[in-house]
């Protein structure tokens, strides 16, 4: 389980596809503070590690991964997004985010506010109902309260720290980004659309 503060950014060292799966290799900015077979969330993706040296380490995506992220637009050199697991001794920031992607979204718009940033995605219609405002909402796993949503679009505000400390500052518009919504309320969402019409307990 992660939190969606993110700890460091680190770019991707090597790409290699073996029949249907992505093997990607990482420069590793951990040292020896990750070991096998260690979670690490990637731009909102849990990743297992499975092979590590000190300069670099490595993961695999299956096809289910590949079908619902943007991994298929990674290329080398891309900077991603990191953050270990929750350790349960710590304060909990941000929101639950488990690293399971749930679709992908479209940078529409980026105005520049003098001091943050808004951002504005567009979203599949179908899931319109899983985005509120003030909701939180995890973009390529940085925990992020949603400013507005109409129709099929939402914003979200950037302060500075977050924007240079993520990949958030790389982006433009066109681009595409990792998208989980939030677990309690996806949860929701399904006991409503299960129990329509009947009183909720």
């Amino acid at each position: 389980m992660f939190t969606g503060i993110i700890e460091c950014t680190t770019k991707v060292h090597k790409l290699n596809r073996e029949k249907k799966n992505l093997y990607i290799t990482f420069n590793n900015p951990f040292l020896y503070k990750i070991k096998i077979p260690q979670s690490i969330c990637h731009n909102g993706i849990c990743f297992t590690i499975i092979d590590i040296n000190k300069k670099t380490y490595s993961v695999i995506a299956s096809e289910e991964t590949l079908l619902c992220t943007n991994l298929n637009f990674l290329k080398i050199k891309d900077e991603v997004n990191l953050e270990r697991g929750l350790m349960m001794h710590e304060r909990f920031d941000g929101h639950i985010v488990q690293g399971h992607v749930d679709t992908t979204a479209k940078i529409k718009k980026i105005e520049n506010k003098n001091g943050s940033w808004l951002f504005f995605f567009k979203l599949k219609k179908k899931f319109n109902n899983l985005v509120i405002e003030k909701g939180s909402i995890a973009i390529n796993g940085v925990s992020l309260t949603i400013i507005t949503c109409k129709k099929n679009v939402f914003s979200v505000s950037i302060i500075p720290y977050t924007y240079k400390k993520t990949n958030l500052h790389f982006m433009k518009v066109g681009d595409i980004v990792n998208v989980e919504f939030d677990i309690l309320g996806k949860y929701i969402a399904k006991y409503l659309k299960k129990n329509e019409g009947e009183p909720i307990l």
